[in-house]
């Protein structure tokens, strides 16, 4: 994939007709305050098949917000690329979905599947399984500007164990014109403790005739490869597997076509986060990539002993040479210079 050459922009790159499903082609999860442009652009080198845009306020948009908007900031180079909105009123999101139409913005999804406290408040995420009548509505009004089978919805189990009320609400979405749904099998209430309930998505492909993506637990390719057999899923979406560890699609991939999965090394590590911080820079500039790799550095490391003292150094750094030289001297001092820690079931 050619390297970003100018500003993003709010016009987004042509669409296809048809989003790509199969277990060839793994997704990006939207999650909010990671999933920008850059880190959307690193993925699609390794692989992505599909991104899907952090979470956008239908509120946000209507009322013209400056943050709103910059979530949506795009290039020619990110297709398939899926706008995830949330809200709870059914007027408020059909306004948007025309707003981004006019953009030039063809697919959707509606978020109902989020459980923080003040996305739920909205009467929006997760808690539009409380009112499913509502959550249809909401739903019909984004197809009616989006078209048959250009919005996608992502649910979870429902809101707690007594109120697992996702399969009818799925059942309904599909009825409405649903292009696909993605199914986080947790409740609401476990956030993400516990274990995905993975045989709630093979009872999905049981009861639904439009694809079904699987999400949660997917730490690794095998996670994947494994909970696609399982659960007979069309295709996967990467949330916190990819947060760790982009070069997991490259991963997913080879392990689709039955070829051994790349052998990294740490200098592949190394140069994985350098191509990062280079794709914030083009986007914003040097001054925001440095100061942002405090965050994202440690979090493709933390595997490795000798974070605390890593993070020291990376807020001192003031440039990308110094950046280059604080990852040598901090891969030269593990103990194996030649493995790469296992990654972990946490962000």
């Amino acid at each position: 994939m050619p390297r970003p050459s100018r500003p993003p922009v709010i016009q987004p790159a042509p669409q296809p007709d048809k989003l790509p499903i199969g277990k060839e082609n793994p997704w990006l999860a939207p999650l909010a305050g990671y999933t920008d442009l850059p880190f959307r652009r690193l993925c699609r080198e390794y692989g992505a098949k599909c991104c899907v845009t952090e979470m956008v306020s239908a509120k946000g948009l209507a009322y013209a917000s400056k943050d709103t908007w910059r979530i949506l900031e795009t290039d020619q180079y990110d297709t398939p690329l899926v706008v995830q909105l949330f809200g709870g009123e059914a007027d408020c999101l059909g306004r948007a979905v025309a707003m981004l139409r006019d953009r030039g913005f063809v697919w959707f999804d509606l978020n109902m599947g989020c459980s923080v406290p003040k996305v739920a408040r909205q009467g929006a995420g997760s808690a539009m399984l409380k009112d499913p009548d509502n959550a249809l509505a909401c739903a019909r009004a984004m197809l009616r500007e989006a078209g048959e089978g250009h919005v996608t919805f992502k649910l979870r189990l429902g809101i707690n164990e007594n109120q697992c009320n996702w399969l009818d609400t799925a059942l309904r979405l599909e009825e409405a014109g649903a292009g696909l749904i993605t199914l986080h099998p947790r409740t609401a209430k476990q956030g993400f403790g516990g274990e995905a309930r993975w045989e709630e998505l093979l009872k999905a492909k049981e009861r639904l005739s439009v694809p079904v993506i699987a999400s949660g637990d997917l730490f690794t390719a095998e996670d994947a490869m494994r909970c696609l057999e399982k659960t007979q899923a069309d295709t996967v979406m990467y949330a916190r597997g990819a947060l760790t560890n982009p070069a997991i699609f490259a991963d997913h991939m080879a392990l689709a076509e039955n070829r051994p999965k790349p052998q990294r090394t740490r200098q592949d590590l190394q140069d994985m986060i350098r191509r990062h911080m280079e794709l914030i820079s083009v986007y914003g500039d040097e001054e925001n990539a440095l100061f942002r790799l405090r965050s994202i550095v440690p979090r493709y490391v933390r595997s490795f002993p000798g974070i605390r003292r890593l993070r020291q150094s990376l807020c001192q750094c003031k440039s990308f040479s110094e950046l280059d030289d604080i990852l040598a001297a901090f891969m030269e001092a593990q103990d194996d210079p030649d493995t790469i820690p296992g990654p972990e079931a946490t962000v």
